[in-house]
């Protein structure tokens, strides 16, 4: 098992460029935008992710916001963001963020990497989440299918039972509908693990912030782990919803630390073209923090420490 101190090393080799493309998973993509925004690759994908991407909440998850969302959306892509995300339920019922993908989809499809989830823990309701998901995104085939927010070691047994969800992932990868598949989640990370440990994910997108080390750490096993099986890994919950950033720490930050960690990029919400551009900027002017910086950070970050891992397992 990888340490904390080998990651940081793993880390400034992703910083460095040192990963090695293979230019198969971008040759399937549109030209890329110029953009000096760094890239690095999603794992064995090979995909080049820039280090920025755009989550499918904040204003992409409120209802009858078109007039918000859309923009920040095509605001993303032409700034260089090459990554979207998105999940069946965000926005609720109504599917609100799918919805607004889909108004720029069906004309920049090509330009992105696609990424939503299904909550569903069986095979014909993932399914039926899918063929849904196609219909408001407006496409026909997503880049990465994830398993969405894996709470409890019930959810792995769910997933991986006779007639789980795992089945539908499988099936729609070969019959070309995905192209890669994932798991999700931030609440404990040695259910994330069992279900790496049951099937070669692609990706990983988990929690990861400044105050990580304070209850059920997924820099300390699950990060290693990614790392070991070559995943692409998508930090999430970089300022903990905004919490991190009450206890007087910036969003630079809270970014740069956790793009320090050996991830491939990180996903964050935005309200505003003010906040999606501010995060640009940092990701394109992006240096990585010394060893002692990033303790320091973990130091100022343990008093809001529970607000900002609001997400986490409280309740053992």
């Amino acid at each position: 098992m990888i340490n904390r101190r080998d990651l940081l090393k793993i880390g400034a080799a992703a910083i460095a460029g040192l990963a090695v493309k293979t230019g198969s998973a971008a040759e399937t993509m549109a030209v890329k935008p110029a953009s000096p925004m760094p890239e690095r690759n999603l794992g064995r994908t090979g995909y080049p992710v820039r280090i920025f991407a755009l989550g499918g909440q904040a204003a992409l998850e409120k209802p009858d916001n078109f007039e918000r969302a859309v923009p920040i959306i095509e605001k993303a892509i032409d700034l260089g963001v090459n990554y979207l995300d998105t999940a069946a339920r965000y926005g609720g019922s109504a599917r609100w963020s799918e919805q607004y993908l889909g108004q720029v989809m069906k004309r920049r499809r090509g330009e992105v990497f696609l990424a939503s989830k299904t909550h569903d823990r069986t095979r014909d309701g993932s399914m039926k989440v899918l063929e849904r998901s196609f219909e408001l995104l407006q496409t026909d085939h997503l880049d990465l299918w994830q398993l969405h927010n894996l709470t409890t070691m019930d959810d792995v047994l769910r997933i991986f039972a006779k007639g789980g969800a795992i089945e539908a992932l499988t099936a729609a990868r070969e019959q070309k509908m995905v192209k890669y598949l994932g798991i999700t989640g931030h609440a404990d990370p040695d259910v994330l693990i069992e279900a790496a440990k049951r099937f070669p994910f692609d990706t990983i997108l988990l929690a990861l912030n400044a105050a990580d080390k304070y209850r059920l750490p997924f820099a300390e096993k699950l990060l290693p782990l990614a790392v070991e099986k070559q995943m692409g890994i998508i930090g999430m919950k970089i300022p903990g919803r905004g919490r991190l950033l009450a206890g007087k720490i910036t969003m630079n930050e809270a970014l740069r630390y956790v793009l320090t960690l050996p991830v491939s990029t990180v996903i964050v919400g935005c309200d505003t073209i003010a906040q999606l551009e501010e995060n640009v900027t940092i990701a394109k002017e992006f240096t990585p923090m010394s060893a002692t910086q990033m303790a320091g950070l973990e130091t100022r970050a343990e008093p809001v420490h529970k607000d900002a891992l609001f997400f986490r397992r409280w309740d053992a």
